[in-house]
C-alpha cells in the first residue's frame, strides 16, 4: 500500500511511519526540514519537501497516496488550527474515492469526565473542549464522504523515552527537584505505549471501516500523583502537592490538563481491530525502562 503519512519525523508519526515500512508498506513522509528529512529516510521511508503550510505538495502527495495518516501537530504553535484546517482540507481534496485517511486526535478533546471512564459515544463540543481544532478536525475528516477517514483518540503517549508531558516532567524535575500533582493527585490518567498505537493505526490501514472512532489507551487510568512520583524516583526530585490556585498561578491553563481525570474506555479498537496493547506499563517505563 501507498501511504503518506505526515509527523514522521517527530514523535509518534516516527513511530508508525517505521511500523508501516516494516509491515511492507511504501511510505511517503512529510519532511519539513533537511534534519526531518534525514529521520524519516532513515526510518526507510521517502521524503517528501514541505510543511503543513504548503498545500499544493500536501494535496499532490495525497493524490499519489491509497492512505495518509496525519500525525503531525504543535499543540504549542498558536496557529496550528487554523494551518491544520488548511492542511486537512488540501490531503482529503487531493485523495482518490475509495482511499483510507486516519487522524490523529486526542484524549483531550473529552471534557473532565470526573474519574468517569468515557467511550467514543461522548458528546464533544468544540466550544468547550480542552482541544478544540482537533473536535474540528475530527468531523472534517469524518465528513469526507469519498474517502474511509478514521480517528483515533490517543491517551497519554509514553514509551522509547518520549512524550511532550513526560519529558517536561523530567526536565523540570531535575530542574526544580520538584514534579507538581494537583490536589492529592488521586485523577486518573489513561496511557498508550507508542509501539501499541502504531499497531493499532496499521491495523486500521489493513481493516479500513470508514467513520471509525477509536479510543487508544491501555489498561486502567494512572492516578496522576503515582506519574509525578514515578517521575521524582527517576530524577532525584520530590513529588508535591499544589492547590489549584497555585498550579494555576505556576503553570496557568496547564493546571487545568494537570488536574482532569478523563480515563478512556479502548474496548471498541480492541473489539473492532482485535487490538491488544503488549507494551510495559507506563510506571514501570519510567521506573525502569525508556526513561532510564
Amino acid at each position: 500500500m501507498r501511504i503518506f503519512i505526515t509527523g514522521a519525523s517527530g514523535y509518534v508519526g516516527g513511530v508508525v511511519a517505521e511500523h508501516l515500512v516494516k509491515a511492507g508498506h511504501e511510505v511517503a513522509a512529510l519532511a519539513r526540514s533537511g534534519g526531518a528529512r534525514e529521520r524519516v529516510e532513515a526510518l526507510g521511508a521517502k521524503a517528501v519537501p514541505g510543511g503543513l503550510e504548503d498545500l499544493k505538495t500536501l494535496r499532490a502527495a495525497a493524490a499519489g497516496a491509497d492512505a495518509v495518516v496525519h500525525a503531525a501537530v504543535d499543540y504549542l504553535h498558536p496557529g496550528m488550527g487554523e494551518m491544520e484546517d488548511g492542511a486537512l482540507r488540501a490531503m482529503l481534496d487531493g485523495m482518490n474515492a475509495g482511499g483510507t485517511f486516519v487522524y490523529t486526535s486526542t484524549g483531550l478533546v473529552y471534557p473532565d469526565g470526573e474519574g468517569v471512564a468515557v467511550d467514543e459515544a461522548q458528546p464533544l463540543d468544540p466550544a468547550a473542549s480542552p482541544q478544540p481544532y482537533k473536535v474540528l478536525g475530527e468531523r472534517q475528516v469524518l465528513a469526507a464522504g469519498h474517502v474511509a477517514g478514521a480517528v483515533i483518540r490517543a491517551a497519554l503517549v509514553y514509551g522509547r523515552g518520549g512524550s511532550g508531558l513526560l519529558q517536561g516532567l523530567i526536565a523540570g524535575g531535575r530542574q526544580s527537584g520538584t514534579v507538581p500533582y494537583v490536589g492529592d493527585g488521586a485523577n486518573a490518567w489513561s496511557s498508550v505505549h507508542v509501539d501499541d498505537l502504531a499497531a493499532l493505526y496499521a491495523a486500521i490501514l489493513e481493516r479500513p471501516a470508514p467513520g471509525t472512532v477509536v479510543n487508544a489507551a491501555a489498561g486502567e487510568g494512572t492516578p496522576f500523583r503515582r506519574i509525578a512520583e514515578a517521575v521524582a524516583g527517576l530524577t532525584g526530585a520530590r513529588a508535591v502537592s499544589l492547590t489549584i490556585e497555585q498550579a494555576e498561578q505556576a503553570m496557568g491553563p496547564f493546571a487545568a490538563v494537570l488536574a482532569r481525570s478523563a480515563p478512556m474506555d479502548s474496548s471498541r479498537a480492541r473489539r473492532l481491530f482485535g487490538w491488544e496493547p503488549t507494551g510495559p506499563g507506563l510506571l514501570d517505563d519510567l521506573a525502569a525502562g525508556s526513561y532510564r
